[in-house]
């Protein structure tokens, strides 16, 4: 069995005061204990008072960073500088660092790299466009995304990888995929890291599902065989909302 792994993601959101308030809620209100695997991933100022205010209650990682462990990178960070703060995770390959960014799989597939070398787990996001699925290119997309931000990365390394789908078009619009749209994307990301890694570490590999995951959705959403945690945004701001969705894995 695949330990649910829910992680938030506070985007360019809250203050240090506000962080750290937050991280301490979700800290002290957390009764999934260690049968749900629970993280947020902080703005990279604040990291630091995240880290200390979780007392490794809570698992901390950052939203981004750099491929190159250090130099004349004005404004990047480095996954060692992550590590150095505490940070266990880093989120990869973000739609918004996609699409906003204009970050390439291979851009991606660098800081995979780098963030496997540094000893953090890679949260590695991979989804389609509304156009995309609409026109029926949402397998293509994905396995396009998948082997192109994983090139290189070995057996071994797998087994130290999150994938995260997030459609999109549902991310923070309100619109959720259902649970049998979300399921059949997971269930091809399977298929896919299975005709690469083979059965043995595709099953051990979870699959975060991301797109306006809710309290009131989780359960439904987390109940899928292929569905394994969630990435979620808006909801993680909240202490409540978001210990909401760590009780819809953990009742899944």
């Amino acid at each position: 069995m695949r330990r649910p792994f829910i992680a938030g993601n506070w985007k360019m959101n809250t203050t240090k005061a506000e962080g750290v308030a937050l991280v301490k809620g979700v800290a002290e209100g957390n009764t999934a204990g260690d049968s749900v695997e629970v993280a947020v991933c902080a703005p990279s100022v604040y990291l630091d008072a995240v880290v200390t205010a979780a007392a490794g209650k809570v698992g901390v990682g950052a939203q981004n960073c750099y491929h190159e462990a250090s130099g004349a990178f004005t404004g990047e960070i480095s996954a060692a500088m992550a590590k150095d703060v505490g940070c266990q995770y880093v989120i990869l390959g973000h739609s918004e660092r996609r699409h906003i960014f204009g970050e390439s799989n291979a851009d991606v597939c660098k800081k995979v790299h780098a963030v496997l070398a540094a000893g953090l787990v890679p949260i590695v996001c991979v989804g389609e466009l509304l156009e995309e699925r609409e026109s029926g290119k949402t397998s293509d997309v994905v396995a396009e995304q998948m082997y192109g931000s994983l090139a290189g990365v070995t057996d071994e390394q797998m087994k130290s990888v999150v994938i995260a789908y997030e459609p999109v078009w549902a991310i923070g619009t309100g619109k959720v995929a259902t649970p049998e749209q979300a399921e059949e994307v997971h269930a091809g990301i399977r298929t896919l890291m299975t005709a690469k890694y083979g059965e043995a570490i595709s099953e051990g590999v979870r699959i975060q599902y991301g797109g306006s995951v809710k309290p009131d959705n989780a359960a439904e959403l987390l109940s899928q065989p292929n569905i394994d945690g969630a990435l979620v945004g808006g909801a993680s701001l909240k202490a409540d909302s978001f210990l909401g969705i760590i009780a819809g894995a953990n009742a899944s």
